[in-house]
């Protein structure tokens, strides 16, 4: 099974995560963050990945640390359980449809991380929630999961809709690019030979 653990300790926050790539889906999210739990849940759900996540942070100055720190750790999981990569598919795409709004999200296990995120937000906020970090979180998991993301809100109104359309459709893209491809026979999909 492609699984890995990451701890990660700063002054602000105490990080701990597990990732199983080859699970079903079953997660224990305690972030301190309602809302974003219930991203993640969506996230091991509709990838059918195991994920654990425990964080610990300095909620009582804002979400900021524990929601980026949060993706890091997550981002450094996946990319070790990874491993060399052989086998998988590692290009997929997804339009992720949540009642009005519509959502796609394109991702490279490419190694070469980089993110394009053009979505906004008509509000602030979902609930206590600071819809700002929903790109913080993208980013931080990105850049530490070596991969090149796109995600693309086309339209929509509802803000908790676009959020869930961007983590389950991340989900869906993850789950179809980590799948291995029997014809791959167990090489890197990579010319050069590696990612």
């Amino acid at each position: 099974m492609r699984s890995a653990s990451i701890s990660r300790k700063t002054a602000e926050t105490d990080v701990s995560v597990s990732v199983a790539l080859d699970g079903t889906g079953r997660s224990t999210i305690s972030t301190g963050i309602g809302f974003l739990d219930h991203m993640l849940e969506l996230l091991a759900r509709h990838a059918l990945f195991d994920i654990d996540v425990k964080v610990a942070g300095d909620l009582h100055v804002d979400q900021h640390h524990s929601a980026e720190d949060c993706g890091i750790a997550l981002g450094q999981a996946f990319a070790k359980a990874l491993g060399d990569k052989r086998g998988m598919t590692r290009y997929a795409d997804v339009h992720l449809p949540m009642d009005e709004t519509l959502t796609r999200v394109c991702v490279d296990i490419s190694g070469r991380p980089f993110l394009v995120f053009r979505t906004q937000f008509r509000v602030e906020k979902i609930g206590q929630f600071d819809t700002e970090l929903v790109r913080e979180w993208f980013q931080a998991f990105a850049m530490n999961a070596g991969l090149t993301l796109h995600v693309e809100t086309f339209y929509g109104e509802n803000a908790h809709h676009i959020a869930e359309s961007c983590f389950k459709g991340l989900a869906r893209a993850l789950r179809k690019a980590v799948a291995v491809d029997p014809r791959e026979d167990g090489r890197v999909p990579s010319t050069k030979g590696s990612l």
